[in-house]
């Protein structure tokens, strides 16, 4: 296989992955998990207004989808 082919494969396999959860609430230690960054770098991003989260349950709750969006913006 080549690196292209592994490449496009990898990409379809995150896709479809995505696709599958994009709306899952993630708390934030799964939030610094997938992102790789510290509790408090999220929370300020939080607090600056740069990174959705609801916080109706007495915790932060983020949309994977924002994370990632957040992410990729």
């Amino acid at each position: 296989m080549t690196t292209r082919n592994i490449e496009d494969c990898l990409q379809r396999l995150e896709k479809k992955i995505d696709s599958r959860h994009p709306n899952r609430f993630l708390d934030i230690r799964e939030v610094s998990a997938l992102t790789s960054l510290s509790d408090s770098t999220i929370r300020r991003a939080v607090k600056k207004g740069e990174l959705k989260c609801c916080k109706k349950v007495g915790k932060l709750l983020f949309l994977e989808s924002d994370v990632r969006g957040w992410l990729n913006g």
